[in-house]
């Protein structure tokens, strides 16, 4: 479980695309190091502290306990996602709060001005990352002891509505995959799994099966969870099955072309589950500029972009030919996270949070919520 080398031996195989088997080929050429940015260095911190390559800027959205659009921006903002709407978008953000996290929405018109802002779940507790659905909907998951899965509406049109067949764990992120019409979930326990959910209707999640990843990394496969909700006294998902794999930490999950990407903070590593061969490698070990591996996300380009808590509080690119290396940093903010990376539709502009800001205030009232503008390669 813990051999944790970059790429030494995997390939995209029959079925997937160009940008995973190009991603998987270059790292296996040698192991991953300080590599050249394919923006360029990064800057002198801007007016928003935040450092930057050549041809980008930042503007601040929001601020925890400040208002906007309409309403006051909640505290510990986590993970997030982007929703077209129209010729503009939504932007959606968890509050990592206990008992009152929940998720605000920031809708912004086609020129990026901020049209409102709303709240799309509410009552729920430690709100942390999650994912966008095909449908259109985000699953904000709950990371505390048999949390739930909370499925929302991005345009606040819809009730909120909890999905205990997703299982009841200390969840971190949802991806989907669509090819495979399934859900692999993270878990947040220094012994953590990868779930595998898989719906009896596509595009209705209300009902299904729970799937944990078992074997070893050289041989993995998927075994169905006998109780995805135990009882506060009864052994909870990731022990039932002797054989399932255990991850040190597991945070973000991002899915694309046949392949779900996931972090595992406490051992510095990005994971890639191959669906179409069913191999599990490591694509990332911490032999670089990344720390601190949290939130990820990625683009059509097939680059990966992840987050780090704490570290040097910089977002990095894993390109497809291999490069690891900073394209934003956060300066004077040492005591805080970055959270919920995500891309306008059009890919040109980053959203994320410093979940903490400045202060490093643990109940997150310094938050502050970023947009990056410039030439992502997309």
């Amino acid at each position: 479980m813990h051999r944790r080398k970059f790429i030494h031996a995997f390939t995209a195989g029959a079925g997937a695309v160009a940008m995973a088997g190009s991603l998987w080929q270059a790292a296996a050429a040698d192991e991953a190091g300080p590599t050249a940015s394919p923006y360029g260095p990064l800057l002198p911190v801007d007016g928003n502290s935040v450092a930057l390559p050549q041809g980008f800027t930042s503007r601040i959205v929001a601020r925890s306990l400040q208002s906007v659009g309409g309403i006051t921006w909640h505290a510990a903002p986590d993970g997030g996602a982007c929703f077209a709407d129209g010729a503009g978008w939504v932007y959606v953000s968890n509050s990592e709060l206990p008992l009152v996290g929940g998720v605000s929405a920031i809708r912004f018109n086609a020129d990026a001005s901020i049209n409102s802002a709303y709240r799309i779940l509410d009552g729920t507790n430690l709100n942390c990352a999650g994912g966008a659905t095909p449908w259109n909907t985000w699953l904000s998951c709950e990371e505390i002891f048999r949390g739930r899965v909370y499925e929302t509406d991005p345009y606040g049109l819809n009730d909120a509505v909890a999905h205990g067949a997703m299982g009841r764990f200390k969840h971190e992120a949802a991806a989907c995959d669509p090819d495979r019409r399934v859900v692999y979930l993270t878990e947040d326990e220094d012994d953590g799994c990868l779930y595998r959910y898989t719906p009896a209707a596509w595009g209705d999640l209300s009902h299904g099966r729970l799937d944990v990843l078992c074997g070893t990394i050289d041989a993995v496969y998927w075994k169905e969870v006998p109780d995805p909700e135990p009882a506060v006294l009864e052994t909870q998902t990731r022990h039932q099955v002797d054989e399932a794999l255990h991850f040190d930490g597991g945070e973000g999950c991002h899915y694309s072309s046949g392949v779900c990407y996931f972090t595992a903070k406490g051992e510095h590593g990005v994971w890639a589950y191959n669906a179409v061969t069913n191999k599990l490698v490591s694509i990332y070990d911490g032999n670089g500029t990344l720390d601190g591996v949290d939130n990820i996300t990625g683009t059509t380009a097939g680059d990966l972009y992840v987050a780090e808590d704490g570290g040097d509080m910089e977002i990095n690119i894993i390109t497809t030919d291999g490069v690891v290396a900073p394209v934003v940093r956060l300066d004077g903010q040492s005591e805080s996270e970055i959270t919920g990376p995500a891309f306008s539709p059009d890919g040109t502009r980053l959203y994320f949070s410093s979940q903490r800001g400045h202060s490093g205030d643990k109940a997150g009232t310094d938050g502050i919520t970023y947009e990056v503008t410039g030439p992502f390669r997309h």
